[in-house]
């Protein structure tokens, strides 16, 4: 839920700036999909086991079911009464020093207690011997209610539905699920320099990536957002920003939030009644970002050079999005792998690449340009955030991390 705030800061540290972002979460309520379309959404409720887990005592492989007493009285050698195939009902074994084939999943033959796999027992004409002595009471069994217990919480609310809770999910039935209802989302780029994808660029002129970029990072976050493009004309920005903010619970924008003559935006969001809550932070890239609000819509306007959108989406808008769909990210590390200076009084979120050493995340440092060079993001696939107040940074100190190459 929003919590109203009626002020505005400039030049911001990045916490205070965190603190705000997660300060105006939403919810946006909860709705009912089909099991099919789940995969991604956040789960709206718990789930409760409908029957014991297994239902019956299971024979978890192929092989012959004994009763046990047989075997240790000495028995090794043991007439085979038939099959008891995966998906039949129950067999009864009539005579305890007897066996019956069994196939894995299949429910386990009253009487009988001990499953001895295929690959230990010698069958000829009806009649299965065993080839071992090592065997145990109970063994490949899995019995009824081991896992679960009918009515026990098998997933909690506010879980990332992932393929294991699909399967989970359609063991108890659940064809369809409640699943917290996703913001509509409006991606907005600015700039007279951007044209579409398929177009040839004259000299001075860029074609439109951020929004490709932001565009598939949600459908990451399992978000189809839209995308829009608007010139640096302020009457048209005013305009075609009115009617977004009518139709979508949440604005992205990328670019024209700046301090240059074009730069319109900060202008036409407060002209159309978004109140402020803060421009620019102390960091880098993405020092001039935006957020504001309009009653339940929140704005994120972020500067338009494509690391600084890029990472300012990963590092704010990610820990919104989950915040307003109930579930809250784990911060997480990684340990810097060889030194590194920034000498600017800022955060600095550095493009890394990483791996894994004796369970251990190291950040490699990719060098880049600046925060116009999106081709280094292609190279990386985290930032790692180095605090202000220093310049040099050892290798072996830890730091946290922002992954964009991972579901979270």
């Amino acid at each position: 839920m929003s919590i109203t705030c009626n002020f505005s800061k400039e030049n911001i540290s990045v916490q205070e700036a965190m603190d705000i972002v997660l300060n105006h979460i939403e919810e946006f309520g909860s709705e009912t999909v089909q099991l099919s379309e789940s995969l991604g959404r956040v789960l709206n409720e718990n789930i409760f086991a409908d029957r014991d887990f297994p239902p019956f005592n299971r024979v978890s492989m192929d092989g012959i079911a004994i009763n046990f007493m047989a075997f240790e009285k000495g028995q090794k050698e043991f007439l085979i009464e038939g099959i008891q195939p995966a998906g039949s009902a129950q067999k009864k074994l009539a005579h305890r020093e007897n066996c019956l084939e069994v196939m894995t999943g299949a429910v386990l033959p009253e009487n009988t207690d001990t499953v001895i796999p295929y690959e230990q027992v010698d069958i000829k004409d009806r009649s299965a011997k065993l080839m071992t002595i090592d065997v145990k009471r109970n063994q490949n069994v899995h019995f009824q209610g081991t896992d679960k217990k009918k009515q026990d919480l098998l997933i909690s609310s506010n879980t990332i539905i992932s393929p294991a809770e699909i399967n989970v999910l359609a063991s108890v039935g659940k064809s369809s699920v409640k699943v917290s209802k996703n913001p509509k989302i409006a991606i907005v780029s600015t700039g007279d320099e951007l044209v579409e994808v398929e177009q040839e660029p004259l000299a001075f002129q860029i074609r439109r990536s951020n929004v490709h970029a932001l565009s598939a990072q949600l459908r990451n976050w399992g978000i189809v957002a839209e995308s829009f493009h608007i010139n640096d004309d302020k009457k048209l920005l005013t305009a075609s920003i009115g009617k977004i903010i009518q139709q979508f619970d949440v604005c992205i924008l990328s670019g024209a939030v700046s301090k240059g003559k074009y730069d319109f935006l900060p202008e036409v969001l407060e002209e159309l009644g978004v109140e402020k809550k803060f421009h620019r932070v102390n960091q880098r890239p993405g020092k001039p970002f935006w957020f504001g609000k309009k009653d339940t819509k929140t704005f994120f306007a972020f500067p338009g050079n494509p690391v600084s959108t890029f990472m300012c989406c990963v590092k704010y808008f990610r820990p919104w999005l989950f915040g307003s769909l109930g579930i809250k990210l784990a911060e997480q590390t990684a340990i810097l792998e060889e030194n590194f200076t920034f000498t600017p009084n800022l955060v600095y979120f550095l493009q890394v690449t990483t791996q894994s050493k004796d369970g251990k995340i190291f950040a490699k440092p990719i060098a880049g340009q600046g925060s116009g060079d999106l081709a280094n993001l292609a190279e990386c696939n985290a930032f790692l955030e180095l605090p202000m107040g220093r310049n040099d940074f050892r290798k072996g100190e830890v730091f946290p991390i922002y992954y964009y190459r991972s579901y979270l």
